[in-house]
C-alpha cells in the first residue's frame, strides 16, 4: 500500500479531538440540571450559580470537547409550549437563537411529518429515515428530547477534528481536496436565499482556528445540476472517506436521548447523524425533539467563503440560520 502521509502533516492537538470511548469519560461532556435550576427557569429567573454553569457549558462547546449532554429537565406532564419556553430560555443564556426557516421560527420540531419524498416541505429532520453525518447552519445546535420513538432514532456524534487527523494520516492528498470549496445547492426550504448555489470547504482554518462544515445532500444536488461542473473522482473519493471514517464505531459515539435530555453540539468541530426509527401508532407517543440553532458570543472566526451562507464570519458575530421572507 502506498504511504500518502507527508512529513509535513501535523495532527491537530485540541480538546475537541476525541474518539468514542474517550468522550464518554470526559468530565465536560455530561452535566445535570438540578431541581433548583428548573424552578428558576419556570419562574423566568437564572441565578448567578446557574448562569456560571451555563458559562462553563458555553466555554466547553468552543474550547472543550465541543459537545455537552445536559440531563435532568423534567418533561413529564409538561405542555409543549412550556417545554419550548424552558428550552429557549436556556438557549438564550448560551447564545442568540437564529431562524431555522423562511418564516423565522426559532424552534423546529424534529418529528415525522409524513411528507412524501418529493414534497418541497420535506427535509431530513421531519422524516423517519436515516440521516448522513452532517453539520447545521449555525455555531451550536441544540436538541431537547420530549419523546423517543418506539425503536431507533439514536444520535451518532463524531469529532470532525479527529476525522481531519485520520484523513491526514491516511490520505493527505484527499485532505487537500476537502480544504477546497465544494458547490452547495440552495436548500428547498430556504426560499429567502437569493443565491441558487454557494461554495464552502469541508475543512478550513482561519486565524489559526479550525472549522468543519458538511451537508452532503446539498453538495450532491449541486453537482447533479447542469449549471455546475461535474464532481471530480477525487472530490467524490474525499467525501466518501469523510463518511467512512465517521461511520467507524471507533470514532463515533451512539447516544439515545431520554425525555428531558438536551444535547448541544458545536457544528464547527463535530458532525452528527440520526439512525432511522419506527414510531408508535399513538400520535401522542411518537418521537419528538425540539431543535435550536444558536450563534455563540464566543465563537471562532470562519473563512470568508462562509459569508454568503452565514451572513457574517467574524468571531462572536450573530451568524447562520435561514434568511426570512
Amino acid at each position: 500500500m502506498t504511504d500518502h502521509t507527508p512529513t509535513s502533516f501535523v495532527p491537530l492537538q485540541h480538546p475537541a479531538v476525541w474518539q468514542a470511548e474517550e468522550l464518554r469519560d470526559r468530565t465536560d461532556f455530561c452535566c445535570e440540571l438540578s431541581g433548583d435550576d428548573q424552578d428558576e427557569l419556570r419562574q423566568g429567573r437564572v441565578s448567578e450559580a446557574f448562569a456560571h454553569r451555563l458559562q462553563r457549558i458555553q466555554d466547553s462547546l468552543e474550547h472543550g470537547s465541543g459537545c455537552v449532554l445536559l440531563r435532568g429537565l423534567t418533561t413529564d406532564g409538561l405542555a409543549e409550549a412550556e417545554a419550548k419556553h424552558l428550552f429557549l430560555t436556556i438557549g438564550q443564556q448560551l447564545g442568540t437563537p437564529v431562524s431555522q426557516a423562511a418564516s423565522g421560527e426559532l424552534l423546529f420540531s424534529v418529528r415525522d411529518a409524513g411528507f412524501a419524498d418529493d414534497d418541497p416541505r420535506s427535509r431530513g429532520p421531519n422524516t423517519r429515515r436515516k440521516l448522513s453525518f452532517h453539520s447545521d447552519r449555525c455555531d451550536v445546535i441544540g436538541f431537547l428530547c420530549l419523546q423517543q420513538a418506539r425503536s431507533g432514532g439514536e444520535n451518532l456524534l463524531v469529532s470532525s477534528m479527529a476525522i481531519y487527523n485520520e484523513i491526514g494520516r491516511r490520505r493527505p492528498d484527499l485532505l487537500a481536496v476537502l480544504m477546497q470549496p465544494f458547490f452547495y445547492k440552495r436548500h428547498t426550504v430556504d426560499p429567502g436565499n437569493p443565491n441558487p448555489f454557494c461554495q464552502q470547504p469541508v475543512f478550513s482554518f482561519t486565524e489559526g482556528h479550525f472549522a468543519s462544515s458538511l451537508l452532503r445532500v446539498l453538495i450532491d444536488r449541486a453537482y447533479d445540476d447542469p449549471q455546475t461542473p461535474e464532481m471530480t473522482d477525487l472530490q467524490r473519493e474525499a467525501l466518501d472517506l469523510v463518511e467512512m471514517v465517521a461511520d467507524d464505531p471507533a470514532f463515533h459515539v451512539r447516544l439515545m436521548q431520554q425525555p428531558g435530555d438536551i444535547l448541544l453540539l458545536n457544528n464547527w468541530v463535530t458532525l452528527h447523524r440520526r439512525t432511522a426509527f419506527e414510531d408508535e401508532d399513538d400520535p401522542a407517543k411518537r418521537r419528538h425533539l425540539l431543535r435550536l440553532w444558536l450563534a455563540m458570543p464566543n465563537s471562532r472566526p470562519i473563512s470568508p467563503l462562509f459569508l454568503e451562507n452565514y451572513g457574517a464570519t467574524a468571531a462572536g458575530a450573530v451568524r447562520g440560520g435561514m434568511r426570512t421572507d
